[in-house]
């Protein structure tokens, strides 16, 4: 049985959203699977010196022009959130809450998360938003919304945060195969060819 591929993504990461809507077909196609890992690109732009991409002078314009480019390009919906960027905490703890309960069902929970915030432009920095998604994907909001406060939870995010910053995970989203790592939505290509050919 071949390795699961780890998905690296910041739940207010538009590229992170641009390639969750194709990261488990890839694998599929190629007999894998894949373990998704939400994480906070905070702790990984001050590891590297950077910040948020709209807010690099010139690199900013561009990028706001390159998500619609880019979501044209690929036919799926896209409207910025209101308080991007941010600290999608309460999202990526309740993720790792129901990845204990369902793990597949989970991953919904993440497809929803990223669509209620750059299909619909919803805050995701609302819990009222979370717990509404949460709610809507079929887990119970209040044990999420219990579970998320407690030091187990707190801590799984922390944990895996800090795996991902111990991988060399600095963006989103952020791809590894049997530790061959690929940066970018714009990596997919490669990353289907590497599944495909055994790598180069």
């Amino acid at each position: 049985m071949s390795t699961p591929i780890d998905f690296y993504f910041d739940f207010y990461s538009p590229y992170g959203y641009f390639a969750s809507y194709k990261i488990d077909e890839i694998a599929a196609r190629h007999g894998r699977t894949v373990n998704w890992h939400p994480i906070l690109l905070g702790p990984a732009f001050k590891a590297v010196g950077s910040k948020p991409l709209l807010e690099i002078p010139l690199i900013g314009e561009y990028s706001a022009h390159d998500f619609k480019r880019t979501a044209r390009l690929e036919g799926v919906p896209f409207i910025m959130p209101p308080t991007f960027p941010g600290a999608t905490l309460a999202a990526a703890r309740a993720f790792y809450w129901t990845n204990e309960i369902d793990s597949e069902k989970a991953k919904t929970l993440a497809k929803a998360f990223y669509k209620a915030a750059f299909a619909e432009g919803r805050d995701l920095l609302d819990l009222k938003v979370v717990t509404e998604v949460t709610n809507q994907v079929g887990f119970n909001a209040d044990d999420m919304l219990a579970a998320i406060q407690t030091d187990a939870i707190k801590n799984k995010l922390k944990q895996a945060v800090q795996d991902s910053l111990n991988k060399r995970v600095f963006g989103s989203p952020f791809i590894i195969i049997d530790g061959e790592k690929f940066w970018g939505n714009d990596r997919l290509i490669q990353v289907e060819q590497w599944l495909a050919t055994g790598g180069w």
